[in-house]
Order: structure tokens, then sequence, then C-alpha cells
């Protein structure tokens, strides 16, 4: 019997009994369909900590502004211990250092015609594009006199464009963000959520004076004080260092004791690769768990044959009387159960895609199914078959002919 043949007779007996080959594969899919699900989510994750991190710009700190204590008791309110200074200190003292950008954030509404809106406001310079990857979809950047006369301009993000304008164009509209009438030079591409779910196109880029002296109203312990530094680094190996850096540099600056800390360093890449190795961890628990339904399909396949061994004896018989081989019987049994897993990797396959689809376009989440995964999948099913009907296909092998033809 050669291998087509031996194939079309598994094929046949699989079909005599459909329903038990389809109870019997249920394990085998379910397994397969778990694992494939879970690792697809992991994959997803992955993708989406990657985006992440491409959309924070890369290798990212961002050195946040504490209020100043003297004494115990907290400086004028709304002080702030970070300036620009700073800020251009870190880019020109620390030569791995690609980009310092200040930031000065506020709150407010903003109103155009009877539509108003309260997006986050956040008073940047041009060095904030760079610093986290954002790129202007229509218009421009602020001018260098923009800056340093606190000009009246903003650039938005599509979150309040769709708010504010709908389709029109927005460019050259007047908005007014807290009673300030301000014109709309520029709209940014748009990022999406983060990882925590937030809105990053929800956002107002104004030059940083604009928003100092005319949005926020907070007089600051320092005409150049700032809320924030976002600090971009040329290569991720050098993160470490930089940061001892600048921790080093800016308690010089700020001529700080050890008790004191006005500021606080935070590596967003990191922050965002210890979740996404949380996740996988997580992930990778669940796709054990889901593993253990491989083993217990398989052990069920095993059963199933042995049984059939049992209840086909006299054709296993009359098969060795007219000239079937020891090994053709054992090849027989062994392709029944290597192409029943095999099927049941490949429906299981099917539903995990099924699923994953299912969660991508109803619940938000990210799962991609990679090609390799595929094969792993459908592979580690057949090796299941062999593993587990090899000991019903050698006892089949085994039986005398005129035994098994007397068999009732």
């Amino acid at each position: 019997m050669n291998l087509l043949m031996l194939i079309s007779v598994a094929w046949i007996a699989l079909k005599v009994n459909l329903l038990r080959s389809i109870l019997t594969m249920l394990g085998i899919i379910i397994g397969v369909a778990a694992v494939i699900i879970m690792l697809a989510l992991g994959s997803g994750a992955r993708y989406e900590v990657d985006q992440q991190i491409k959309n924070l710009g890369g290798n990212v700190f961002i050195v946040m502004s504490r209020p100043r204590f003297m004494g115990g008791a907290q400086q004028a309110s709304g002080g702030q211990s970070l300036t620009e200074m700073d800020a251009l200190a870190i880019a020109t003292q620390i030569p791995q250092v690609t980009v310092a950008a200040p930031t000065v954030q506020s709150s407010g509404q903003v109103i155009y015609g009877n539509m108003n809106w309260a997006p986050s406001i956040l008073g940047v310079d041009n060095n904030i594009y760079q610093a986290q990857s954002w790129s202007i979809a229509e218009g421009r950047t602020f001018t260098d006199s923009e800056l340093s006369s606190a000009g009246r301009v903003a650039v938005i993000g599509q979150t309040v464009k769709r708010e504010l304008f709908g389709a029109s164009d927005a460019l050259g509209q007047t908005i007014r963000i807290n009673k300030v009438p301000v014109t709309i030079i520029g709209v940014l591409n748009g990022k999406g959520q983060n990882t925590q779910g937030n809105d990053q196109d929800d956002l107002v880029f104004m030059p940083i004076d604009t928003v100092r002296k005319r949005i926020s109203g907070i007089t600051l312990s320092s005409p150049k004080a700032v809320r924030s530094i976002i600090v971009q680094v040329a290569d991720e190996r050098d993160m470490r260092l930089v940061e001892q850096e600048m921790d080093a540099l800016l308690r010089q600056r700020l001529r700080t004791t050890a008790n004191d800390q006005p500021f606080r360093i935070r590596n967003l890449s990191e922050m965002v690769e210890t979740r996404a190795q949380t996740m996988q961890i997580f992930n990778g628990l669940l796709a054990a768990v889901a593993s253990v339904s491989l083993l217990v399909g398989g052990i069920g396949i095993m059963n199933i044959m042995l049984v059939s061994v049992t209840e086909r004896t006299r054709e296993i018989g009359l098969r060795m009387a007219v000239g079937a081989k020891p090994a053709d019987i054992m090849r027989q049994f062994l392709i029944e159960a290597v192409l029943l897993c095999a099927l049941g990797g490949a429906l299981g396959l099917s539903l995990a895609m099924a699923v994953t689809w299912s969660v991508e376009h109803f619940l938000g989440y990210t799962a991609i199914i990679q090609p390799e995964v595929v094969v792993m999948s459908i592979g580690f099913s057949a090796l299941i078959g062999v593993f587990f009907g090899y000991y019903p296909a050698k006892k089949a092998a085994r039986l005398q002919p005129i035994e098994a033809l007397r068999y009732e």
C-alpha cells in the first residue's frame, strides 16, 4: 500500500465515524486555537509597544519639575524648579542628547463659533516635533518671531480639528482659548491612543511664552520656568549614562542637596518595555495553560485509536490475510492519528483566526498571527498525532491474522 492509498483508507475510516472523529478532535481544536490566540495577542502587544516607543520619539526621557521647598515649606504658588536654560544646558553639555524640548502645560476651553472643546494645551518650541516624532499634516510650525514675541498662534491635533471643524479647513481660522484669540497655523498628523488609552491627538501646541504669559495666568517663580523637559537620546545604549549625567548636571545647576529632589527623570521607553514584558509573561502563562488542552486532546486521540483498533480487529486480520504486512497496518493507523490531529490543527487555526478578527474589530485589541506560528501549530498538532498514535498503531501491527479473524 502506497502513501496515497493509506491516506485514502484513513480518510474513509474517519468519515465512517464522523461524529466520533469530530468529538475526538475537539481537544486539539481548542488547544491549538487557544495557543495561537494567546501568541497573537502577545505579538499584538509587542507591536503596540513598538508603535508607542516610535510615537514617543524612540529613546526619550521626561524630566519633570517639582516645586522647591525652603525650610519644609513650599515656595511661591506655581513655582517650578526647571527652566528653558536647563533644557539648553542638557542639549549642549551632554553629547549623547539629540534634542531637549522644554514644555509648559495648561488647560482651558477652546471655542470656535458655537463649538467648544477642552484639550491639553502645551507651550512648546519647535524642538518638540523632533523630540516626540510629531509631524505636520497641514500648515507649518512656529517662526522665531512668534516664539520670541509670544505670538497668538497654535498647532492643533487631529481630535481638536475633528471636534471643532469637522471636515472643514482649520488653517487660518481664529479660535479663542481662555478668551484669547488664537490663529491656527498648523495641524498635526495623528498618533492615536497610547498604551494607557489616552488620546495623543487631543492637544494644542502654542509658543511656550504664549501659554506662560497669556493662557496660564499663573505667576511662575522664574520668567523662563517650565513644567517638563522632553529629552531624546541618539542611542538607546547610552540611556543609563545620559540619565546619570542629566541628574548630575541639573543638581549642579539647581544647587540641590542630597535630600532635595526638585525634579524627576522618567524613562518612557523603559516604562513601556516593562509593561510589555509583564503582558508577555501573562500571555505566556495563558499559552502554557492552553497547551494543556493539546495534551488532553492527544490522550483522547490515543484512547479513540485504541477503541478503533479493537473495533476493527477483524478488518486488520483480513488485510493481513490478503498480504498486508505489519508495517502497512502500523502506517495505516499512524496516518489516521496524524490526519485526525492535522485536521484538528487546521480547524483550530480557523477558529483562532475568527476569534482574533473579532477581538480586533469589536474589542479594539491588536492581535497578529505570525506565519511561523501557523506552521508551528499545524506541525505540533501532527506531532501529537505521531506521539499518541504510535502505541495504538503498534498494537494493531502486532495482531496475529488468525486470532484477528476469529475475534468477535
